[in-house]
């Protein structure tokens, strides 16, 4: 890639393509796949301009205009898929987490949410050929749950050096949802230097839900959540990353797939998820998965379980 790639666009000169890398918009499909609205606030550029920016980049870039089917079929062979360590939890997802999309877990405490996300920040790191995509990940913790000392056990298991299995792995803390949100802008300097193949946010609602309260602040918390989830999107669309969140459930009167459950964040985390996995206990360290929304698998259930070695078969 070429340093002055940016430069290239009509109407960027020196002083907006600076403007534009400072805000994490490195290439030319960064800027093609944004809104203009985002960058005109990152950039602190006039919406109009961002607007022309935008419509220069998608032409330079070849997107934005109709395609036939088998174009987009080309596209979808440099999707990547993400082994979970699970075959059959694999299977229902048609060869595991893809890349370029969003898979939410959700489901009660101790069903297995944390368990699948720290399995895939190892599994990230194996090769192609069984399972993994030789990539890094970068987890935003907003509960407090990441445990390098599980990172030791899943990659000892897997015969991976513990020490380098860890320094793979790239955690923050987000203390509120504002400070969530900022991350991401950490999220796309990191990723310049390393290639970050997953992204995971555990758990996507966790502040939202604490800090907006009532029906008052519903439509704010909708807004922002759905501002965060397409910069998620856009992340695992320019570097091809599998983009991993969870997300938490209240109770409701009537019975969720036999479950008095309902995931977190309304229509908003529902339409821009990719695919929804809802996760249940079941007997001793078994769980039960069942994808309940997909664009192109049939609704499925797998059994897995929790292990020591980390998430495995039953």
């Amino acid at each position: 890639m070429a340093e002055d790639e940016i430069e290239r666009i009509p109407g960027v000169g020196e002083a907006t393509a600076e403007k534009l890398r400072e805000a994490g918009f490195t290439d030319i499909m960064s800027i093609a796949v944004s809104s203009p609205q985002t960058l005109a606030e990152l950039c602190e550029i006039g919406q109009a301009q961002a607007q022309k920016i935008i419509v220069a980049a998608r032409k330079m870039a070849e997107i934005g205009g109709f395609e036939t089917g088998d174009v987009i079929l080309e596209k979808r062979k440099k999707v990547g898929r993400l082994t979970t360590g699970s075959k059959q939890l694999d299977a229902i997802m048609g060869g595991g987490f893809e890349t370029q999309a969003i898979t939410e877990l959700f489901g009660e405490f101790g069903s297995g949410k944390t368990q699948i996300a720290h399995q895939c920040a190892v599994n990230v790191q194996l090769s192609e050929d069984v399972g993994g995509l030789s990539g890094e990940t970068i987890m935003i913790d907003t509960e407090n749950t990441f445990r390098p000392e599980r990172i030791i056990q899943m990659a000892t298991a897997l015969d991976l050096e513990p020490a380098q299995a860890l320094k793979k792995i790239h955690v923050a803390r987000a203390y509120n949802s504002n400070h969530q949100m900022l991350l991401m802008e950490k999220v796309n300097e990191i990723a310049k230097e390393h290639n970050v193949r997953l992204l995971i946010v555990d758990s996507l609602t966790a502040h939202f839900r604490a800090e907006y309260i009532g029906r008052g602040a519903l439509a704010e918390r909708q807004q922002q959540l759905n501002k965060h989830m397409h910069e998620l999107l856009r992340f695992g669309d320019v570097h091809n990353a599998v983009i991993l969140v969870t997300n938490q459930v209240s109770a409701r009167p009537d019975v969720f797939f036999g479950d008095p459950t309902k995931p977190i964040g309304g229509n908003i985390v529902a339409h821009t998820s990719t695919f929804r996995i809802y996760l249940r206990k079941s007997k001793g360290n078994k769980r039960i998965a069942r994808l309940i929304d997909s664009p192109n698998l049939p609704e499925a259930e797998a059994v897995f379980s929790v292990t020591e070695d980390g998430v495995r078969d039953d």
